[in-house]
């Protein structure tokens, strides 16, 4: 029996620089991601629970480049962590997947996804009041991975929960299975963050690093943390801030604002 093709994933979170990181990645000549970054197989909306790992290989087949016998294959979608359903698939399909998770500050994370939906003509109330239809235009969807569902596009707080989203994870795999950086690492020490990342998939550190890019876009200068609605939307996260350092030892908010 071989081995289920895909070894790693670039798990999570939405605009949390799992792009950046992907590009990075792809540049190592002992890895391979999909070629347009994000797969969407565990997450399609005709995913079949009765899939086998086989079946499951063939969805990714067309969506790799052509690789070596000795090429670590990963994804980088980063909805997988996001829902309880989709980390069961992982771990029926490999067990023995490694996760690479990355988090940023959950209200510029909010920021930006808000910012993306609306750069993408989905979203059309403003900030404020989206976030405070968020809970209405949830109702229903929670298992709704359809690529309209509200749950996709309309999740700017409940994606921010990633104390929730790590516990999931961790009831079925173990953690020196996972990989837990933060965004403003990878943007400040990205050769640091790339030997981890090396280092816990188990291929050598290349020669020659890959050049620093940009982790995210976006100019928020006007959001600071001084303004009055970064200290509310700070308030909004901060039960959750405080049971990421409680539950998993994370801290996120000394960290900076982009921009």
């Amino acid at each position: 029996m071989t081995s289920p093709r895909i070894g790693f994933v670039i798990g999570g979170v939405q605009k949390c620089g799992t792009s950046a990181l992907a590009s990075y990645l792809r540049e190592h000549p002992k890895l391979a991601l999909p070629l347009h970054k994000e797969a969407h197989v565990f997450d399609s909306a005709d995913f079949d629970e009765r899939w086998s790992p086989d079946d499951i290989d063939q969805r990714y087949a067309g969506k790799l480049p052509q690789i070596g016998a000795d090429t670590l294959c990963g994804d980088a979608t980063p909805i997988y962590i996001f829902h309880p359903t989709l980390i069961q698939r992982i771990a029926r399909y490999n067990p023995a997947m490694r996760w690479i998770i990355l988090l940023r500050d959950p209200a510029q994370r909010a920021l930006s996804h808000y910012h993306m939906e609306r750069a993408r003509g989905v979203e059309r109330w403003p900030f404020w009041l989206a976030l405070l239809l968020e809970r209405r235009r949830l109702r229903g969807h929670q298992s709704d991975f359809s690529k309209r569902s509200p749950l996709r596009h309309f999740s700017y707080l409940t994606r921010g929960d990633y104390a929730q989203q790590l516990d999931a994870l961790y009831q079925h795999f173990a953690p020196e299975q996972v990989l837990v950086l933060r965004t403003v690492d990878l943007e400040r020490e990205p050769d640091i963050t790339l030997k981890r990342v090396y280092a816990f998939l188990g291929v050598p550190v290349p020669d020659a690093l890959p050049e620093p890019r940009q982790v995210f876009a976006g100019d928020y200068r006007r959001w600071a943390r001084h303004s009055l609605p970064s200290r509310l939307l700070g308030r909004l996260f901060s039960a959750q801030l405080r049971s990421l350092r409680e539950r998993h030892g994370i801290a996120l908010d000394q960290e900076s604002p982009p921009g």
